[in-house]
Order: structure tokens, then sequence, then C-alpha cells
């Protein structure tokens, strides 16, 4: 929730999205005016900050607010656009069937 309210304050439009264990994955329109890393460093920022208020037992694991990995993946949509939102669609998923895979 706090990602979507996040994204409205930038003028983000959210096309599609999936919280996996690791990791999320988004397909976002970003406004002209702000630039992909503006955006990235905003989102995981902000995030990491309310989740640390709502989590406060997370701030002894990760006590320098280091919450998410330093990188992250980005790329244009172009003709992929509706490949990439079943993709994203289908992560969650995918990541199920991984993890029963591994606990046998």
């Amino acid at each position: 929730m706090g990602q979507i309210l996040l994204c409205e304050h930038k003028g983000i439009e959210i096309i599609q999205a999936q919280a996996c264990r690791d990791p999320i994955h988004m397909l976002i329109s970003i406004p002209p005016k702000y630039s992909v890393s503006q955006i990235m460093g905003y989102l995981k920022g902000k995030s990491s900050l309310m989740i640390f208020d709502r989590h406060a037992d997370l701030k002894n694991k990760y006590g320098n607010r280091l919450f998410w990995c330093e990188g992250y993946y980005v790329d244009t949509v172009g003709r992929n656009k509706k490949v990439i939102e079943e993709y994203i669609r289908n992560q969650l998923q995918e990541d199920i069937a991984s993890d029963q895979m591994t606990l046998k």
C-alpha cells in the first residue's frame, strides 16, 4: 500500500506489480520530468523508511537502514508490454513452485 501512495505522490502509474519474496517486479510509467535513477532512489529510500517505521525489529537486523539491495534492473517496454505484464503477473506462482521444489 505504501508503494502505491509513493507512486501517486510522484505521478507514477503502476501498470503491473508483484511483490515476491525476492525481488519485487514493477511495470511503471514514469513522468518525463524524472529520471529512472531518481524514481528508484525515491521508491527504495522512502519504502525502506516506511518498512522500518512499521517493523522496528528490522532495524536491529539492517542497522544502517540499508533494506533493499544496491542495484536494480530497468528496461524499456515498447511492443513487449503485454509479455512483461504477463511475466510479472506469473512471478508469485513461479516463486511458490520453486520454493516447494526446494523443500522436497
